[in-house]
């Protein structure tokens, strides 16, 4: 069990309270003088009684009896669950307008004696006669029953059910995150398959139960997870009720119904569908259309208006029956004869529980609504008469739509769940014209971006889409750059601290009076780290951070020491430290000493000043070095310890980066706050979850490690150097393998050792995972580890060697080797692609931060069967990329945009990147225009799309494959025996008189490959895009 989160629960608690002594003529408590919370082990989806448990401590405590008092709380619990509680006395303690908490252990066979002590603490508790239960909650079992006995039936019992509602019903930050989330699985449930199989039915005319659909929901919110968005625990993801569907005119626009036995109708279908994630309830409800007239598309539009009215009307400060009462008046005032059919409610709270008795939007509900809270509107007409339906089920029908939405502190309801479009080209089904079977043909916009479903119209290939898309990204990106330019943004991302200028001596009482600079020879001045000089004669001090280098040579009876020095103009820019207040001033670029061998005194002097600078310009460089490693560095707050014994724990891990010369195992600990790595050797590393800007998890598969990483906001120090990377791992296979030892198949000890391995990485696996989860489910500090997505992964040189680079939710990542190669999404303004050509076997990926002064990130080497799939991730990212034939010199590119950055985007910005595609696209476009009625595309790579845009549903469907399988056959058939017909006609398209001569000589070669001959010989007008092969490779 996870750390309960104790500043939530102050902060609720404290409402609870407020309300229970408030005057207000909301306050529905009924006088209480006590509240009595009994939960048992009875399997129960929604009760109040598990709802305050889940809203004050985060989780549902079995066995568990609670009785808030006026100045205490009582707890009767188990040993487990109140170590799981220890930490709220603390906090308690420290609020002096809240109660203490007293927890009691239950006992193995008797627990009165705990029970009557409680007991005795309501009668303390004002007049001590009343106790608030919730009365439609019913659990049963021995500690029910004894609670019954030695609590419950000593005093009168009201229900404030009610009351609980009212004060949990506006949710805080973290609820409404948790609301989001699940509205965004609902989303994407409904969008994504709902739909989808709905309309694959109607297109197929196949004849499915509406309870078989409904099941199918239900298993796919249960075990699929590519509906589950990035950062949600798929574990804590459940429905909310068993998913509804009705069609063929039995239409019951209420939840508590179920889906019928009966077909799926193909006239007006309604779904609802309703998912909780870690307890918060989300829901929509969508009507869908095959063939709608006139008159239902009418009333549908006046369904989604008379929808705006309710949002429109839900605000802060209104009644709930104010509310009903404006939207019912609307539909009298605009459609009088659709009074009779509309719903007798409009929508009810929702939360923990899905809905909310107390709070419907309904004539009688006088209760104030309340900024953050979460309502489930849901509206509609029933009974609604369709004449010109062809059969007896359709000639009735209903129209109900429904969303989460939210109240706001001004102004109209925000819906939760928009990503489910509910407008009428995105719900309904039109009907085309009857195919070659008989079948009508399905014509819709709904769900236009699906290659599935719109079977009758020729649609975009990926890569067109690609670059509808990547247009719109491309102007979006300039004009946010140009916005954040133009705001000063750029100036405080890339704001860096000016470099000090070092000064030998300040005053001129500071310059040491030793007799060597009286002597005009040579001084070191240790202390100051000064080079004293002389110069004509005169002693002339020079820090030493301006010399550059220092060499000594000696040729004959002559020593020689030259010494070079940094200047404008110079290699500054390769050594930090070094500022030129003044670049006009005149400036020393390097100066020799030499001395004979006769005078021996000034030849060691030479010598020894030589060993002198080099030793100060070491410890400089070092000191310097280490100032600059320590400049960002952030001081992190205390780890605060877990007293809890059950603090996530994983043992024998190894970190890296390294404390010491050699690795050392340890432990990790998750605390309240944060993480700590121990070491067996005593040392200490602390992460706080504040700190993590992105956190991973790397299972063994296809590994030889399992590893957790932490990706920090602010480095770490770690013998002497920051680190913003920190990872803890253990080995699960053996990293070496002796080569020279024989193996056979069968052998015993082998497939013992490989099914001993498979065991251990299937532990070490559930081991991390636990970790993981334990830590995201803290809720004080929001941590989602994310995975990395192996099938999406590729190869590439980020540094020295070659890694597999795997994508995931936020990120680009090598986790494996070192040093880590980590790309966050976010952070990049756009990815260029370098050295994209058909003859070559790889590429190179170049990322473009939108902090401009940030040195550019580079992948070379990646394999060119990996671009199209790279691209696709990208785009469906929402990242812009662009792709050239050459390496760009990027340091020029760069500076050139940071010497002028309002220029830049002035001249068009980021799209001088896509001029060459453009003017490519635009060479070609012509000829691709005009074939485009004769020529019908035969390559492997066309198959794809070609069926998604066949005609036809169902049984045409497969016809139209049969053909297009047979015209690739006769092609291939023709290119046999006509391969030299056919490849002079092609060659002699667009080839002008001057490549007359060369086209001819390659006649003779037709059938062994003329057109790889052709190709070879004039690459460099098919570059243009003229050529025949250009042509193909454009298809």
């Amino acid at each position: 069990m996870a750390n309960v989160d104790a500043n939530a629960f102050a902060d609720r608690l404290s409402k609870l309270y407020a309300s229970w002594e408030s005057a207000d003529e909301d306050n529905q408590w009924n006088d209480m003088d006590a509240l009595v919370v009994m939960v048992g082990r009875d399997d129960v989806l929604y009760s109040k009684s598990t709802a305050l448990q889940t809203w004050l401590f985060g989780y549902e405590l079995t066995d568990t009896l609670c009785v808030f008092c006026a100045n205490e709380i009582h707890v009767l619990t188990s040993k487990k669950k109140a170590d799981f509680l220890t930490p709220l006395h603390a906090v308690l303690k420290g609020k002096k307008d809240l109660p203490t908490l007293k927890t009691y252990l239950r006992s193995k066979d008797d627990d009165t004696e705990s029970l009557v002590t409680i007991s005795s603490g309501i009668k303390n508790s004002k007049a001590g006669k009343t106790v608030g239960v919730f009365a439609k909650d019913v659990f049963t079992g021995d500690f029910v029953e004894a609670c019954k006995k030695n609590v419950l039936s000593a005093y009168t019992q009201v229900d404030v059910s009610a009351a609980f509602a009212y004060v949990s019903a506006p949710k805080d930050e973290t609820e409404l995150d948790l609301i989001k989330k699940a509205c965004q699985i609902t989303c994407n449930v409904f969008s994504k398959h709902v739909k989808k199989e709905i309309v694959t039915i109607v297109d197929e005319e196949k004849r499915v139960k509406h309870s078989k659909i409904a099941d199918g929901i239900d298993q796919v919110v249960t075990t699929e997870k590519k509906f589950i968005p990035a950062g949600v625990d798929a574990d804590q993801v459940e429905i909310c009720y068993s998913p509804i569907i009705q069609s063929g005119g039995d239409y019951q626009l209420k939840f508590s119904t179920v889906s019928s036995e009966e077909k799926l109708h193909f006239g007006t279908i309604i779904c609802y569908l309703g998912i909780r994630y870690k307890s918060y309830c989300s829901n929509i409800v969508r009507t869908m259309f095959v063939q709608p007239t006139q008159e239902m598309q009418d009333h549908y539009e006046f369904l989604l208006s008379v929808y705006d009215k309710a949002l429109e009307n839900l605000k802060e400060g209104v009644k709930l029956s104010d509310v009903y009462s404006a939207v019912y008046d609307y539909v009298g005032q605009q459609h009088p004869e659709l009074q009779e059919s509309f719903t007798k409610t409009i929508g009810f709270a929702m939360g923990i529980e899905f809905r909310e008795g107390s709070l419907p939007i309904a004539p009688k509900c006088n209760l104030t609504v309340k900024k953050g809270m979460v309502f489930n509107i849901n509206l509609g007409f029933s009974g609604l008469a369709n004449p010109s339906a062809e059969d007896e089920e359709g000639k009735t029908y209903a129209i109900f739509i429904g969303d989460t939405v939210l109240v706001e502190e001004s102004g109209p309801a925000t819906e939760l769940t928009a990503l489910s479009k509910k407008k009428l080209s995105s719900i309904a089904i039109f009907l085309g014209n009857e195919g070659e079977n008989g079948k009508a043909s399905i014509n819709t916009d709904m769900l236009q971006d699906q290659k599935w479903l719109d079977r009758t119209r020729k649609e975009m290939t990926a890569e067109e889409k690609r670059k509808t898309h990547q247009s719109e990204l491309s102007r979006h990106m300039n004009e946010q750059a140009k916005k954040r330019l133009l705001d000063g943004k750029q100036d405080a991302l890339t704001k860096r601290p000016k470099l000090s200028s070092h000064v030998a001596y300040r005053h001129p009482s500071l310059v040491p009076r030793d007799s060597e600079i009286q002597n005009s020879r040579i001084f070191v001045d240790k202390k100051y780290e000064a080079l004293i000089l002389p110069i004509h004669g005169y002693p002339t001090p020079f820090h030493i951070s301006t010399v550059k280098n220092i060499s000594k040579s000696e040729e004959g009876e002559y020593t020689y020491l030259r010494i070079n020095f940094f200047h404008p103009g110079g290699s500054l820019g390769r050594v930090d430290g070094v500022v030129f207040p003044d670049g006009e001033a005149t400036f020393v670029k390097e100066i020799s000493f030499r001395s004979s061998s006769k005078h021996g005194s000034v030849a060691t002097n030479l010598m020894s000043v030589f060993q002198l600078i080099k030793e100060v310009q070491k410890k400089f460089r070092a000191r310097e070095s280490e100032k600059k490693e320590l400049e960002g560095y952030v001081e992190q707050e205390s780890l605060v310890l877990s007293s809890n014994k059950g603090n996530a724990r994983l043992k024998d891990l190894y970190m890296r980066p390294v404390i010491g010369s050699r690795r050392v195992q340890g432990t990790l600990e998750a605390h309240l706050n944060g993480l700590r790595y121990t070491t067996l050797k005593g040392d200490k590393v602390d992460i706080l979850y504040k700190n993590v800007k992105h956190a991973f998890f790397q299972p063994s598969k296809n590994e030889m490690i399992v590893l957790l990483h932490f990706h920090l906001k602010h480095p770490l120090i770690i013998g002497k150097k920051k680190h913003k990377d920190m990872q803890f791992y253990t080995e699960v296979g053996e990293i070496m393998t002796d080569l020279g030892r024989t193996q056979h198949l069968h052998d015993r000890d082998d497939l013992m050792a490989e099914q001993a391995e498979r065991e251990l990485r299937a532990k070490l696996d559930n081991a991390f995972d636990s970790f993981r989860k334990k830590v995201e489910s803290q809720q004080q500090y929001h941590i989602d580890f994310e995975k990395p997505f192996r099938e999406l992964a590729f190869h590439g040189v980020p540094y020295r060697s070659t890694v597999l680079l795997q994508p995931t939710t936020n990120c680009l990542v090598n986790l494996t080797e070192q040093p880590p190669f980590i790309i966050v999404l976010d952070e990049l303004e756009l990815v260029h692609f370098e050295r994209v050509q058909f003859h070559m076997r790889n590429f190179d990926m170049v990322f473009v931060f939108k902090d401009y002064k940030k040195k550019i990130a580079m992948v070379s080497s990646i394999p060119m069967s990996s671009l199209d799939s790279i691209k696709e991730w990208f785009n469906s990212c929402d990242i812009k990329y662009t792709e050239g034939i050459q390496s760009l010199n990027w340091t020029k590119i760069m500076k050139t945009i940071n010497d002028d950055p309002e220029g830049f985007f002035e001249n068009g910005g980021w799209t001088f990147l896509d001029s060459g595609s453009d003017n490519e696209e635009a060479g070609s476009g012509d000829d691709d225009s005009e074939g485009s009625d004769e020529y019908k595309p035969t390559s492997d790579e066309e198959e794809p799309g070609s069926e998604a845009g066949g005609g036809g549903g169902g049984d045409d469907d497969d016809d139209s494959d049969e053909d297009y399988t047979s015209i690739s056959e006769n092609s291939e058939s023709e290119d046999e025996e006509d391969g030299e017909e056919d490849s002079e006609e092609e060659s002699g398209k667009d080839w002008d008189e001057l490549e007359e001569e060369a086209k001819k000589a390659d006649k003779e070669q037709a059938k062994y490959g003329e057109e790889d001959a052709i190709s070879k010989r004039k690459r460099p007008t098919e570059s243009k895009g003229q050529g025949p092969n250009k042509k193909k490779a454009r298809h």
